[in-house]
């Protein structure tokens, strides 16, 4: 990577402004899954002890949509991170303006400040230089830690940037380094595995995958539309019309190297409680009243097969509806693939979201070499997109 880091810039005595993504789960205001917090923690401790005089703290949380949303709040966010970090963490109520000041002047020696959700003012989302100008105010040197909103040019990621000396943090850093440099010059054999709804939304990072990895094992939602645009029925499945000349575009470009489910598990409801059978789509299609919810035992085999002797493998989006335990199967199969192969030497990068989720909920997490905390700005560097809140930080 060739951005500068905290480690390449002297910050004793400096205010520094830190944009970390907690963007967290909450519910009502108890913070229900930490995760995004702990992973900013090493950063935050080392420009602390670095010497910073005081650490200040910028997020978005939801999607308030420009107001004052106090369901979005980063309040419960500040005492979880003093528990964490086991110190005080002062909680400011907005992030611009005279309460945002007065707070950070305030801070003792060394004193840790959550700004509110930069995300209830829309100049955040406009990329607004004035508001980046009142952001800027609050430091002396700026820190981007949030790789998971670095993919947005935003205020807080972009703009600001601008305005100070700008350096990656070293969750940051980890990010760049296992999408970045594994994609560049791959360890091979390389399998890609996508999964999750749709389709559309990932068409360019399936046709780098191809021009990239050795295989490409497709599942989840987005299957269903590679079968239909081979002619196969679906059922009530999930299935994108108006991409289906793009799917049998990318499967003639393919060949073999596009790998589908052999055998799929169907629901004749999206529930829990649905009745189900396994099918092998390839051989009849989906019965009108039924929907693929899952991969079955003969498709993980085959995922099997094309992993054996992997070298890297990147994974973005389930295989199936794990949020549903009896449509969980595949998925957490899958992840044990994939953590077995982390064991045998593999480099394993699970693309952040839904797919990140699902390890954990496996508990695999520990078993892989990389866990994104970005799905959105994992995608966007698997496709060979240029990140704005990387773009904008200062060169080496």
């Amino acid at each position: 990577m060739n951005k500068k880091t905290i480690r390449d810039v002297d910050l004793k005595g400096k205010r520094v402004l830190v944009r970390v993504d907690f963007n967290v789960p909450l519910e009502g205001e108890r913070v229900t899954d930490d995760t995004r917090v702990r992973a900013a923690l090493p950063t935050l401790q080392a420009i602390l002890d670095g010497g910073a005089s005081r650490l200040i703290l910028m997020s978005h949380l939801g999607r308030p949509k420009g107001e004052r949303n106090m369901k979005f709040s980063l309040g419960p966010v500040a005492s979880v991170l003093a528990d964490l970090l086991g110190r005080e963490v002062r909680f400011a109520p907005d992030c611009v303006g005279p309460e945002a000041e007065s707070a950070a002047d305030a801070l003792p020696e060394g004193g840790v400040l959550l700004l509110e959700n930069t995300r209830f003012h829309p100049e955040e989302t406009e990329n607004d230089a004035g508001f980046a100008a009142q952001l800027a105010r609050l430091g002396d040197v700026y820190v981007d830690d949030a790789f998971g909103s670095a993919h947005r040019a935003h205020a807080s990621t972009e703009a600001v940037a601008q305005l100070l000396p700008a350096v990656a943090g070293l969750l940051m850093e980890k990010e760049i380094e296992y999408l970045d440099n594994a994609l560049a010059d791959p360890a091979r054999p390389f399998v890609a595995i996508l999964g999750g709804a749709k389709v559309s939304g990932k068409i360019q990072v399936i046709e780098s995958l191809l021009g990239k990895a050795d295989k490409l094992l497709i599942g989840g939602g987005m299957a269903n539309t590679f079968f239909k645009a081979q002619g196969l029925a679906m059922g009530d499945s999930l299935v994108e019309d108006d991409v289906l000349d793009i799917a049998r575009r990318t499967l003639e470009q393919a060949g073999d190297k596009l790998v589908l489910p052999v055998e799929s598990v169907i629901a004749d409801a999206f529930s829990a409680e649905a009745n189900r059978q396994t099918v092998s789509i390839p051989d009849g299609g989906v019965p009108d009243g039924w929907q693929v919810m899952d991969v079955g035992p003969k498709t993980i085999e085959r995922y099997r097969e094309e992993l054996v002797g992997a070298k890297l493998v990147v994974w973005n989006g389930p295989v199936g509806v794990f949020e549903m335990e009896p449509f969980a199967k595949g998925t957490t199969a899958l992840a044990e693939l994939v953590a077995d192969l982390t064991d045998q030497g593999a480099t394993t990068i699970i693309g952040g979201g839904d797919s990140a989720a699902a390890v954990r909920v496996a508990g695999l997490a520990e078993r892989m070499s990389h866990i994104s905390t970005g799905g959105g700005a994992s995608l966007e560097m698997l496709e060979g997109k240029t990140l704005p809140g990387l773009a904008a930080l200062n060169d080496r």
